[in-house]
């Protein structure tokens, strides 16, 4: 029998994938969904065979049989439901960008600490596991000091002034689009697998459609495009399309990275590239099953994910055999696996990102935008 059971709060793209790898982990039981409009919800219930469904995340948090929540809600509800799942005994996993604010975000790690529950910010690209091999070879020393870290996570989905999708309207994103919602992957890996922490910032942020034609009716992420005139609404916008961030690592390590929404032929194209003393490495989620490394007196070489081939701490991040690809869900059953691990054992140390780790990429977050706004170097708090 499973030994947990938790609810679902959102029913779009992630919440599904969400639902999805929590049943991979056969120990938890998905007993409730929340969206609104209720029927949304009770059709998502109905489709995944979830028990429960409701409109009113707090009707969900009074039933004491559940151990823990996910929030998958867009930006603007992660404070307040986070809040109060908190407040009524739960251990809460948490999309990001954790808050819409630094504030926020301390309140909530805060209250966390306090309580002693478990708490997770879902960074959980850090979790693929030649991303993993990436850190564990810093952590040995194969790469040396860490001289430079560059590279970009581009996406095509917002191309065209017709892409629409909730997190371009700020009342429910925040105010930041394109770095909040992938910049900050990009900033967390780079952090994880480096051990170091950036230190201050020259950032550019662009939004290159002033205006874009809002959908009359609901769409899901990653879908729309095939709307005729009359469907849509012209609208402002006042979040970003792009942007590009130097950035320090302390003394002497430096760096570089964009991210963007709107780079054509670009899918979900998180690239890193990070460049020791020794030697360097580079990945693509694209490929999330290669990993390059490079050398100066001696041949590069491309090496294939394989378990038995991995170091000895990157191992556990891959669950099949060389030659059986591990992606995009299967970091979520990674993350997850570790969470209720930590809540079965209470003395374990957790090993996925808290929302400690959230705040730090809104520190991140809102120094890019004070960055971009004084066109001016930035320390990070």
């Amino acid at each position: 029998m499973p030994k947990f059971k938790t609810a679902v709060f959102g029913a779009g793209f992630v919440g599904r994938v969400h639902i999805e790898a929590l049943r991979r982990l056969g120990t938890v039981d998905v007993t409730a969904v929340v969206a609104v409009p209720a029927d949304l919800a009770a059709r998502l219930a109905a489709e995944l065979h979830i028990p429960r469904s409701d409109a009113d995340y707090r009707k969900i948090l009074e039933d004491k049989s559940i151990d823990a929540v996910h929030v998958c809600t867009p930006n603007a509800y992660h404070f307040p439901i986070a809040k109060d799942a908190l407040q009524a005994g739960k251990h809460v996993l948490c999309e990001k960008p954790l808050a819409l604010s630094t504030q926020q975000a301390r309140e909530m790690t805060d209250l966390a600490k306090s309580s002693k529950l478990r708490n997770c910010t879902s960074h959980n690209l850090r979790y693929y596991p030649m991303v993993q091999h990436m850190r564990r070879m810093r952590e040995a020393g194969d790469l040396g000091e860490i001289l430079v870290v560059q590279g970009t996570y581009s996406q095509d989905w917002l191309l065209y002034d017709t892409d629409w999708n909730w997190r371009i309207d700020s009342k429910d994103n925040g105010p930041s689009r394109c770095m909040a919602d992938i910049g900050s992957h990009f900033c967390d890996m780079a952090e994880h697998v480096t051990g170091l922490r950036i230190t201050s910032l020259c950032a550019d942020l662009q939004t290159f459609h002033k205006t874009r034609k809002q959908p009359k009716g609901p769409i899901e992420t990653f879908a729309g495009k095939t709307l005729r005139p009359e469907d849509y609404t012209e609208v402002p916008i006042d979040t970003e399309d792009f942007g590009a961030v130097l950035f320090r690592m302390g003394d002497r390590t430096r760096g570089a990275f964009t991210a963007s929404q709107v780079s054509s032929g670009c899918k979900n194209k998180l690239s890193i590239e990070i460049y020791g003393s020794k030697s360097g490495v580079a990945w693509n989620q694209e490929r999330p099953d290669e990993l390059w490394i490079g050398h100066r007196n001696s041949p590069n070489s491309v090496i294939i994910k394989d378990p038995s081939l991995l170091k000895e701490g990157a191992r556990s991040y891959a669950d099949l055999p060389g030659g059986h690809s591990e992606g995009y869900d299967d970091t979520f059953k990674q993350v997850f696996r570790r969470f209720y691990g930590s809540i079965e054992d209470p003395s374990a140390q957790p090993e996925y990102p808290q929302f400690a780790d959230g705040l730090r990429q809104l520190t991140i977050l809102e120094a890019e935008l004070d960055s971009s706004r004084k066109r001016a170097w930035v320390d990070v708090g």
